[in-house]
C-alpha cells in the first residue's frame, strides 16, 4: 500500500467519473452519507450541486464540515478521503458552469447542457470543498 502525493490523489478524483459518499452531520447529531458527482475547480476545491432542502444541503447550511470519500473497489484498491470545510454559493452563473461541468463529467459532453440547466436553478447551491486533511491510499492488496 502506498500513499498518494497531492498531485496523485487529484488525477485519481479526476480520472474517471467515480460517484463519492459524503458524511454530513444531522441537526440531532447523528451521521448521514450520499452519494454525490463531484468535480475538482479550477482553484482546487472539490465541487458539487445539492438543493438547499435536501438533507445535505440542510445540514450543510448549519454545520459546514464535511468528509468525503471516493474509492476504486477494484483490485489491487485505492481511496481519498477528504476532510473539510463547505462553502456554499447561490450566483446563478457560478452554478449553471458548475452544474454543466459536472452534468457533462459523469453523463457525457452531449448531455451536459441538459445537466446543467436541470440543476443548475433557483434552490440548488454550488458547494466548494476546501480540503483541511487527506488520506490517500492506493494499491491496498498489493
Amino acid at each position: 500500500m502506498e500513499e498518494m502525493s497531492e498531485t496523485r490523489w487529484r488525477a485519481f478524483l479526476l480520472e474517471r467519473p467515480r460517484t463519492a459518499k459524503l458524511a454530513t452531520t444531522r441537526k440531532d447529531g447523528r451521521p448521514h452519507v450520499a452519494p454525490i458527482w463531484i468535480d475538482i475547480d479550477d482553484d482546487g476545491s472539490i465541487i458539487f450541486t445539492t438543493h438547499s432542502d435536501s438533507l445535505k444541503g440542510k445540514s450543510l447550511q448549519r454545520d459546514p464540515r464535511v468528509s468525503l470519500c471516493v474509492d476504486d473497489d477494484r483490485p489491487p484498491f485505492s481511496f481519498v478521503i477528504v476532510e473539510g470545510v463547505a462553502r456554499l454559493s447561490r450566483d446563478p452563473s457560478e452554478l449553471l458552469r458548475a452544474a454543466t461541468r459536472i452534468g457533462g463529467r459523469y453523463m457525457g459532453a452531449d448531455q451536459a447542457v441538459l445537466f446543467g440547466q436541470r440543476n443548475g436553478v433557483p434552490g440548488e447551491i454550488l458547494v466548494r470543498i476546501e480540503p483541511t486533511r487527506v488520506i490517500a491510499r492506493e494499491g491496498i492488496a498489493d
